[in-house]
């Protein structure tokens, strides 16, 4: 394992970031850190353009209405074919909030303004009334991701799209549907930040796993005193 590189390409770290992104960017690289495994973070920023073979995960955070029209504009012209060929060959996605609205279809913001998205993702957005705000938890595959969401969008999945879990306590994609997230394959779309990752050690190093094209139960395991104290106060504030 000591001989592999997780290669990261953050899309728009400089427009979205606003909910502690860099966070879990800091998780991943830390993990494998400590596992010996090399990490490589590459910037892509508006105009630039992507090699879809040149990473195993491509991450997208979350950002304010103007920035985040920026980005879907880029992400549906620029980056649009490497986004869609590097998910085909089994490569990670991971976008949260802002992020995971731009891998739908499109983002009905407000009305006459309508954001496009990427299309990894059979789900679309619309603006709801009110923010959905407060800590959550969902399960996921019989175990639990805890965070925090605030988000005004409803993210309405596809009859056939799979959530990424079941809500527990919060909101969620619209706050009555009572799932969260969505994924397919190795790209996941979630509104949890706060950070997402380093409130949840086992996901992050399912994550890691999925990059690098192998199973969770290989990687090293760790000394996670400190990450399971940060899972259980994360339940805690979500009241599971």
């Amino acid at each position: 394992m000591s001989e592999q590189t997780m290669r990261i390409a953050a899309l728009y770290p400089d427009l979205l970031n606003i909910y502690a992104d860099r966070g879990n960017l800091l998780m991943l690289e830390r993990r494998c850190a400590w596992r010996g495994i090399g990490f490589e973070l590459t910037r892509s920023t508006i105009g630039d353009e992507l090699d879809p073979d040149a990473h195993d995960l491509l991450y997208l955070g979350g950002g304010q209405d103007r920035d985040q029209q920026l980005c879907a504009v880029d992400l549906t012209t620029v980056k649009r074919d490497a986004v869609h060929a590097h998910a085909a060959r089994g490569g990670a996605v991971l976008a949260v909030c802002g992020g995971y609205q731009l891998l739908g279809h499109h983002y009905a913001l407000e009305p006459g303004v309508t954001l496009p998205g990427v299309g990894l993702l059979d789900l679309h957005t619309e603006r709801g009334e009110g923010r959905l705000i407060g800590n959550v938890a969902i399960e996921v595959d019989g175990r639990t991701l805890a965070g925090f969401e605030n988000h005004g969008g409803r993210t309405i999945l596809a009859a056939g799209q799979e959530p990424l879990g079941r809500v527990l306590s919060g909101h969620g994609n619209t706050g009555v549907s009572g799932f969260e997230g969505a994924r397919s394959g190795n790209v996941v779309g979630t509104y949890l930040h706060g950070p997402l990752l380093p409130k949840n050690a086992w996901f992050a190093d399912e994550l890691i796993a999925s990059a690098l094209g192998v199973r969770a139960d290989e990687l090293e395991p760790l000394d996670d005193r400190f990450e399971d104290a940060a899972h259980a106060g994360a339940r805690r504030a979500a009241g599971v």
